[in-house]
């Protein structure tokens, strides 16, 4: 095969697209060690391009390994372009700064810090720039496949670190979707927002196989085997070459925010709410949402009623405040329960996922996160689905930019429902209210209801910090 598809995935994937002609191929990637197997197997297979978008990326075992899976790409001649947003690099910058070294690697940074070591005093001098964050996040392997959806870099996203697991979600594609992130990820690489490195970070004479090298014995590491015993036992890439790789064939639609949202420049038209309510048009029947940060606003609830009025169910799965790590946004959901409630929406709150009875570590506005639910994904009718990025809160909707695939398949619509389903089933309180309007938290356990009356697996402070929270004219900025 010549031109342009003249790569071992070009010639691998282009056979399957000709057969599907306008549509995508997407290959869900909900086991979060599958997540990462088929980042770093991609990064193997890489003939001219890897070009990487993310929100966080961090210095622990997969943040290294995959670190170093780009090294290894771009000594074979393949062109690596890193965009992270500068927000959560923070202990990065000699590695960045080595990493852009190499000749064929070059790394920017989405508003960056100018105070790196006291970032704090950034927010306080710069706060309106600083407070517009990139949550994107794709993988992009020599513009022919793509990853996109919920999870970020860091063992906690791929479930072999010591953080709580994470319920997530991504997804990849093939076909046509692909040249529209390629085009959207050009957008955000040259955008006013985004910096070069060397205009942030000054030159080091340390060497890069220092910076990205892993600990002595790290083989030996329980995370480190979790990873390669899954490297190894992995058929990802087999799959992917023999077009064997399972695919919901489907229209498949990039929906991304104007990159000039990170100067607060974009036009409302073209916010990532707004264009979704346009695609996907009128529900009819059915919606479930998972959201790890669910803050609906006064306008949000309006509309979810307004559907309800009209006869469309609608459930919602969020982090109860025991999963949540960030309780201010908590506290933006947690005001809006009983009427939804009252209403007839559904709602559950994912149990807390991590042993010993310890609770995630608030990490503030921005979230690094250490809850258990990190997806963000809604299905409508068990007709369309929507993964990304996008959290349904005031920060998705106004501040943070944020991308995600509106996928028309009823296949893994259904799928997605019953991923729903059982996430309620199994690890999920279902909210109620009672006889005096009180909010309780319903699990079943050996076919007996058990029933809590105040938010469960929390503490006094935590409950009280929610309730003062929510009297605060806060909720823009959560």
């Amino acid at each position: 095969m010549e031109g342009e598809h003249a790569t071992r995935l070009g010639r691998a994937i282009t056979p399957t697209t000709t057969e599907h002609p306008g549509l995508s191929g997407i290959h869900t990637l909900a086991d979060s060690l599958d997540a990462f197997a088929a980042r770093y197997l991609l990064c193997g297979m890489a003939e001219k391009t890897l070009d990487v978008q993310y929100y966080i990326w961090e210095d622990d075992m997969s943040g290294r390994l995959l670190f170093s899976a780009l090294l290894k790409a771009a000594e074979r001649g393949v062109r690596v372009r890193l965009l992270l947003d500068d927000n959560n690099t923070s202990g990065l910058d000699d590695t960045l700064r080595l990493l852009n070294s190499h000749p064929h690697i070059e790394v920017r940074l989405f508003n960056p810090f100018s105070f790196r070591l006291f970032r704090a005093i950034g927010y306080l001098t710069d706060f309106a720039r600083l407070n517009r964050r990139m949550h994107n996040k794709t993988f992009t392997v020599d513009g022919e496949t793509t990853i996109v959806g919920g999870r970020n870099i860091g063992d906690a996203y791929f479930g072999a670190g010591e953080q709580p697991l994470f319920s997530d979600l991504d997804v990849l594609a093939v076909g046509p979707v692909v040249a529209d992130v390629c085009q959207d990820f050009e957008r955000y690489w040259s955008c006013q927002s985004v910096s070069t490195l060397d205009k942030v970070l000054d030159v080091d004479e340390e060497t890069l196989q220092q910076r990205v090298q892993l600990p002595e014995n790290w083989r030996d590491d329980p995370i480190a085997r979790r990873y390669l015993d899954r490297l190894t036992t992995s058929q990802f890439a087999t799959h992917l070459v023999s077009r064997t790789l399972k695919m919901y064939w489907a229209k498949t639609r990039l929906l991304s925010d104007d990159p000039r949202k990170g100067q607060g420049r974009a036009r409302n038209h073209t916010l990532l709410p707004q264009r979704l309510l346009k695609v996907i048009g009128q529900p009819q029947q059915q919606i479930d949402i998972i959201s790890a940060y669910f803050v609906p606003t006064r306008a949000g609830v309006a509309q979810i009623l307004g559907l309800v009025r009209k006869g469309v169910k609608i459930a919602i799965l969020t982090n109860s405040l025991a999963a949540n790590d960030v309780a201010p946004v908590h506290a933006g959901y947690a005001r809006w329960r009983k009427k939804l409630l009252r209403h007839g929406v559904q709602l559950f709150e994912l149990k807390p996922q991590h042993g010993g009875g310890d609770i995630p570590h608030d990490r503030g506005l921005t979230g690094n996160s250490g809850s258990s639910l990190h997806a963000k994904t809604f299905s409508v009718d068990k007709q369309q689905v929507f993964i990304g990025s996008f959290n349904f809160d005031p920060r998705s909707a106004m501040l943070n930019t944020e991308m995600g695939f509106v996928i028309e398949s009823a296949t893994l619509a259904e799928d997605i429902h019953e991923r729903f389903s059982q996430s309620q089933r199994k690890a999920a309180w279902e909210l109620r209210l009672d006889r005096w309007g009180r909010v309780n938290w319903v699990e079943s356990n050996d076919g007996k209801e058990i029933v809590w009356k105040k938010e469960p697996h929390t503490r006094f402070w935590q409950r009280v910090l929610v309730r003062l929270v929510y009297r605060l004219p806060v909720e823009w900025l959560l």
